[in-house]
């Protein structure tokens, strides 16, 4: 595997606009278009688990809940899976790991997040933005 600095695959994630601009990359797994969808569909029902304190962004860009809704459980298990197959496209388009393409993208997420969400710092600790 030919390894990529942080700087370049930062700037291929931005360069993508990320999630939402990956329609483009054809998929063996699943059409990208389609989790894009899907994606843009759960929007307001992630951002309303986040703001109420139910889910947080772990550090290694999934969500996880928090507690407090146990009905949270299955919007969390899609996100995440619908995530794992966006990183998964992202690390072979740059030939990297799935690992790096997640915590970079875990990065951004920190920083765009809202306050008073809940995220997790790359020691394993939660605190709230």
């Amino acid at each position: 595997m030919t390894s990529i600095t942080l700087p370049t695959l930062r700037a291929f994630l931005f360069g993508a606009a990320f999630m939402f601009g990956l329609v483009g990359f054809a998929s063996a797994a699943e059409d990208l278009g389609v989790v894009k969808s899907r994606m843009e569909q759960r929007l307001p029902q992630i951002d309303a688990l986040k703001s109420k304190g139910v889910v947080g962004e772990n550090s290694r860009g999934m969500m996880e809940l928090r507690g407090g809704d146990v009905n949270a459980g299955d919007a969390v298990a899609a996100e995440n899976r619908d995530r794992a197959m966006v990183y998964a496209e992202i690390a072979r388009q740059t030939r990297t790991s799935v690992d790096q393409v997640a915590r970079v993208r875990a990065r951004q997420i920190a920083g765009a997040s809202a306050p008073g969400v809940w995220l997790q710092k790359d020691d394993g600790s939660w605190y709230k933005k």
